[in-house]
């Protein structure tokens, strides 16, 4: 993995050189920041050949910032595939409706390099934060060609498309992270303790007792089990249990949305006992199943997390900005490229789910005006009302992503 990591990081430092090379991206007033550039990419490049000869010499090796790097790479590769899938979706049906783009830009300014092709312009920028599609119009009818000027089925259609494409991509994603060769850990899950007067309990779970299923999905570890009571929470789950004397039962439990603390929904200790290492992968047909039925989870998943939030079980300290993604974007980074790619696809469900809310500025926002419109058969707010509003809504949520990211920052220094 790190061989992988590190032959990727190489390539993407000389595509950078080449770029710098040949559109002279610096002129004599930036030579000092050119020079830090060339400095740090030449100690990058020592410690990548040094991070590859030692791997290959079956040796371990710490080279200082290597690990800020894979998690700088990691980042940026998981937000070019989220971002450059949500901004196609735009992009695709923008074009099949007949609206102009004037811009496709990976990133946001300031500029890095821009290439016209008829009569968009495709920018790549400085701020990897993600992305946009700037098409004419899009608050003013009366622009040639505008998103404005559509029908109101289009433009739902074209301001939806990139929550689309980031519902779709995980199902692509997840195939082939169960083909890839991974690690799984496998043992004998049984409860521990079982808490007076929970669910467990008046279901009929004692201590001892190995979890086989939960509703017909085989349990593994205790991660599996947290996962599906996170699913199933306020629904019945059927638990089949296998007690000290090997006979059988099945339980039903209703996992509680907002247990006494200290107790978890259920009420249960678990553990994994004889744990192993099991390397898995499937063929193409079993993991497209798999990554379909993953993929809903995930969705269930956000849901709930998001209900929690209402009856007290979730709080904002669980928010993570920038620095807080790209933080766990390189833990995960460094237990193998499936884990990533799983990430990858939990990271585009949940850009998918923000973009829809009815927030000015984000997608969700936009159709929010265009179904007032169409509440008000025919009866648009005026372009500079509608643009004043999402410039407002975009400021508070840059306002907002700075104060989660120094909440991240600090989290960080306190570990």
């Amino acid at each position: 993995m790190n061989i992988l990591i590190a032959f990727m990081a190489l390539l993407l430092i000389v595509a950078v050189a080449a770029l710098i090379y040949k559109y002279n991206i610096f002129n004599q007033r930036e030579l000092p920041l050119m020079v830090v550039l060339v400095a740090t990419v030449a100690y990058f490049i020592m410690a990548i050949i040094a991070l590859i000869a030692y791997e290959l010499a079956g040796s371990n090796i710490v080279i200082p910032g290597v690990g800020t790097l894979i998690t700088l790479l990691a980042f940026f590769f998981v937000m070019a595939i989220v971002v450059i899938a949500h901004e196609l979706g735009h992009f695709a049906t923008a074009k099949a409706c007949g609206v102009r783009v004037d811009e496709f830009g990976i990133g946001f300014p300031p500029r890095i390099i821009a290439v016209k092709y008829g009569e968009t312009e495709y920018s790549l920028n400085w701020v990897p934060l993600g992305g946009f599609t700037r098409m004419a119009g899009e608050e003013d009818p009366k622009i040639e060609r505008s998103l404005a000027s559509k029908s109101i089925p289009k433009r739902l259609l074209v301001l939806s498309a990139g929550s689309i494409m980031n519902f779709i991509l995980p199902f692509l994603l997840l195939t082939i992270a169960f083909m890839i060769p991974h690690n799984n850990v496998t043992g004998n899950v049984n409860v521990a303790e079982v808490v007076a007067k929970s669910p467990a309990e008046m279901a009929g779970i004692v201590a001892g007792d190995r979890i086989l299923e939960i509703s017909g999905k085989t349990i593994n570890n205790t991660a599996d089990v947290s996962r599906y009571i996170q699913i199933y929470l306020g629904n019945e789950m059927d638990i089949l249990l296998e007690r000290t004397d090997g006979s059988k039962k099945t339980v039903t439990v209703v996992p509680r949305w907002n247990p006494p603390k200290g107790e978890g929904s259920v009420g249960f200790a678990i553990r994994t006992e004889d744990p192993t290492i099991v390397k898995q992968s499937f063929n193409p047909w079993i993991a497209l199943k798999k990554g379909i039925v993953e993929t809903f989870e995930i969705m269930v998943l956000f849901k709930n997390g998001i209900l929690s939030m209402f009856v007290g079980t979730s709080a904002s300290a669980d928010l993570v900005g920038p620095v807080g993604i790209a933080q766990i974007t390189g833990e995960v980074a460094r237990t193998g490229i499936s884990p990533l790619l799983k990430w990858t696809a939990f990271f585009s469900i949940n850009l998918a789910i923000i973009n829809m809310l009815p927030l000015p500025a984000l997608d969700g926002g936009r159709i929010i005006f265009v179904l007032l419109e169409w509440i008000r058969r025919g009866k648009k707010v005026s372009p500079e009302t509608e643009g004043k509003i999402h410039f407002i809504g975009f400021a508070l949520l840059i306002m907002l992503m700075v104060a989660i990211t120094f909440q991240d920052i600090g989290r960080i220094i306190a570990e």
